[in-house]
């Protein structure tokens, strides 16, 4: 039987069980987790505890172990057990903290009666009995609740899932940077969706196209990690120092640790892999083996085109001599590996892009091999989401003509800001504001929040419970464990570091909502408990055998009985069996897309420049602004803070009388910001990039009102095989406001230049 309300609303303020565990002090050694323990409040000896979880402010959870001092986490580490960052960990984790003791938490329910007026505060109770109401009244039209959250994996995903399922609504995913174009090349390639992991320790070059794996890039603290052990040199059996290349228009951090940075036209990545090939194939550097299987997916034909020397290849804006030199140094550094993602795949032809990148590791047939393509296996928990879906930008312009048309009578938005992340073209908030009635579950007022009739605050991630599989895997089956770890918010048992009030789990808010909305929702749930017995149930699943009668025990966490493998699993931060892998081989890949050329908006007359958008180090794209501590990290290659930028080719700047920290208006055809001017040497002239992250309207004190967004100048182009967001695709211009502003920055005043007798960075177009 599922908990009632009033069950529910008990239960979230008695605390946290008895499955959290004592952990003993570090540094002075190794730590060790005990248990079993007592709710950290109880926890007043002065001594630390320490307690294994997950880090949602990651896009790909890194597990972490967070210290505990009487009840309040003090500071987060790296889990040196989890198999994806085996320690590592980002500023992100470090700023989780922030999100549980921020001064801008909503700390009770939140009911605005007039849409548009101003909220007023409200009992747990007044706000579900509105929710379940509109709820019930709106059970009998089809499609008529849109469910809109971030990316959700684990049993949360599913969750979610069956609940819009079972209510008759849709669920609607929404990630900016979504990643449609990545998992259907990877399909069209190696036959399968899921991302591979990429063995790039093993390997011993790396050719990357546009993914910055370094900075933003899928699972940036995992591959870093990695990156170190590319550039060991002996280590391994390896006879030298990893070599690495990063083809990509804009300088990123990944360039900046490049051997060799190729500023490659943008929208051409595809056309250079295949020129790139064209000569591996010309010169006789690949066997006859490799390629047959590589003319499988790429006819003689096709590849004729792009000849090193040919039109399609000059395109590229790379010379036909520096097309061979990259393909013989490709090659001949065994085992090699080719990455694309990123800006890469954010054209009118991105699945053309990527397709063609990862081509390339046919050539080389490294597919299942060490320093390759290492493909990941199937969840241990089947049917339950162990993939990072969001919704294509067709999907929303198509949500957003529904909710005009009334079509959608209620939205459930929890962990989304469609009307900040979707680009203004598409008008995203004029669509939601003719949604009768909107609910929003989050911690934080943000620009949607601003639209909901309702209001509920939820758990941050350190104070409730969840489970991941990662996606992209580390090459084996993977499952991580959330836990909280302190109180949760506002409750009975909270100290004087967080306010009073109460807020509750997503998880356990819809599986409360099910029991009170009754009928088919009802029905779907009846025998779902608490989202935490759910996590548990899950985890019996890693237990038992499919017939739930015999102890797997495999992996790392083994027991005699299910009590004792849980412990060791929350002890552990997740369970991870190195000997579940997956077929080395792919199926047989898929028709190689329409090769074409990218599409821009805005013509070149007009708007002379290419726009490069790329997330923020530290805010990604925009989910991390109200967080003080990811403002104040400084980017790692011009080190400015808390504001947004452009950054301009030097001679591009002398043209436009253009010094750092003049404020320019940046165009497009759809629209215009403000920022400030920074030139940069390793900058093409062609070329101007802006951070994302800034320009929120209503996102705390922390990111309201600083800086602009740069998705506000996109267009809604898309990617003509798979309508995923074009993000690169948009063209504009530079005008001089005459106002000035200093940039914020830690490097000083002196600006970057670029001595003539020892270029720092050679620009190899333009």
């Amino acid at each position: 039987m599922g908990l009632t309300r009033r069950q529910l609303l008990k239960r979230s303020s008695i605390g946290l069980g008895a499955v959290l565990f004592a952990g003993c002090a570090v540094p002075e050694r190794e730590m060790v987790a005990q248990s079993p323990g007592r709710i950290p409040e109880d926890l007043v000896e002065g001594f630390d505890a320490h307690y294994a979880t997950l880090c949602r402010v990651c896009d790909n959870p890194d597990g972490i172990l967070v210290r505990v001092m009487e009840g309040r986490a003090k500071k987060v580490e790296g889990n040196p057990d989890y198999p994806l960052n085996l320690g590592k960990h980002s500023v992100k984790c470090e700023a989780g903290l922030q999100a549980l003791y921020h001064p801008d938490r909503i700390r009770t329910p939140l009911i605005r009666d007039v849409r548009g007026g101003e909220v007023r505060s409200a009992t747990w109770d007044e706000a579900l009995d509105r929710i379940v109401s509109k709820f019930k009244a709106g059970q009998s039209q089809p499609k008529g609740m849109a469910l809109l959250t971030s990316p959700l994996k684990g049993h949360l995903g599913l969750v979610a899932s069956r609940f819009a399922e079972a209510y008759g609504g849709r669920h609607f995913a929404l990630d900016t940077l979504e990643e449609t174009v990545l998992r259907q090349s990877m399909k069209t390639v190696f036959g399968q969706s899921r991302i591979p992991h990429f063995d790039i320790e093993n390997a011993k070059c790396v050719m990357s196209f546009g993914s910055d794996f370094l900075g933003s890039w899928l699972s940036p603290v995992h591959y870093s990690r990695q990156y170190g052990e590319l550039r060991q040199g002996e280590k391994r059996g390896k006879t030298g120092r990893g070599i690495l290349i990063q083809v990509e228009p804009r300088f990123s951090l990944t360039a900046a640790n490049a051997d060799t940075w190729i500023a490659v036209r943008p929208g051409y990545e595809g056309a250079l892999a295949l020129s790139i090939a064209s000569a591996i194939i010309r010169e006789g550097l690949a066997d006859e083996a490799a390629v047959g299987r590589f003319r499988q997916l790429i006819s003689a034909e096709t590849l004729a085109k792009y000849s090193e020397d040919g039109p399609e290849a000059v395109k590229t804006g790379v010379s036909a001599k520096r097309i061979k030199e990259l393909a013989h140094e490709f090659v001949a550094n065994s085992p090699s590996l080719a990455l694309g993602g990123g800006s890469a795949g954010a054209h009118t032809n991105g699945l053309f892009n990527l397709t063609s990148v990862y081509a390339l590791n046919i050539l080389v047939d490294n597919i299942g091999k060490a320093g390759g393509i290492i493909f990941n296996p199937e969840s241990p928990m089947p049917g339950v989401p162990d993939v990072r879906k969001s919704n294509t930008l067709a999907e929303w312009k198509q949500l957003a003509e529904d909710m005009r048309g009334g079509r959608v009578q209620l939205a459930l938005v929890r962990g989304a800001n469609p009307v900040y992340g979707l680009p203004g073209e598409i008008g995203f908030s004029e669509a939601l504001g003719k949604v009768p009635f909107v609910v929003s579950v989050t911690s934080f007022h943000d620009e949607t929040t601003a639209q909901a009739d309702v209001i509920l605050p939820e758990h941050t991630y350190l104070e409730d419970w969840g489970d991941d599989i990662p996606d992209p895997g580390p090459g084996f089956q993977t499952v991580g464990i959330q836990q909280p770890v302190v109180m949760p918010f506002g409750s009975n048992g909270g100290t004087a570091l967080v306010p009073a009030g109460t807020s509750q789990g997503f998880g356990d808010l819809l599986l409360n909502l099910a029991q009170d909305v009754g009928g088919s929702l009802q029905k779907d749930f009846k025998d779902w408990g608490s989202f935490d017995d759910v996590v548990r149930e899950g985890a019996r699943r890693l237990y038992e055998d499919k017939k739930g009668a015999l102890p797997l025990n495999v992996g790392t966490t083994t027991a005699s009985s299910f009590d004792e493998f849980w412990i060791g699993v929350l002890q552990r931060g997740g369970w991870w069996d190195h000997k579940a892998v997956a077929a080395k081989r792919g199926k047989t890949p898929g028709p190689f897309p329409v090769a074409r050329d990218p599409e821009f908006r805005g013509s070149p007359s007009q708007f002379p420049m290419f726009l490069i958008p790329f997330p923020s180090h530290s805010l990604g794209d925009g989910t991390g602004a109200h967080l003080p501590w990811l403002q104040a990290t400084p980017d790692p290659l011009v080190t400015a803070v808390w504001q947004t930028w452009v950054e301009v080719n030097p001679a591009t700047a002398k043209e436009l009388d253009l010094k750092e920290g003049d404020i320019v208006r940046v165009e497009s055809p759809v629209s215009s910001i403000e920022a400030l001017v920074y030139p940069h040497p390793a900058t093409a002239p062609d070329v101007v990039s802006i951070p994302m992250g800034q320009g929120h309207k209503g996102y705390g004190r922390y990111a309201t009102d600083r800086g602009a967004n740069v998705l506000d100048l996109l267009g809604s182009g898309e990617d003509k095989e798979t309508k995923a967001f074009a993000w690169a695709a948009t063209r504009v211009r530079l005008i001089k406001t005459g106002r000035r502003s200093r940039v914020p920055k830690t490097e000083g005043v002196v600006p970057a230049i670029q001595v003539n007798h020892a270029p720092v960075v050679q620009v190899t177009r333009g």
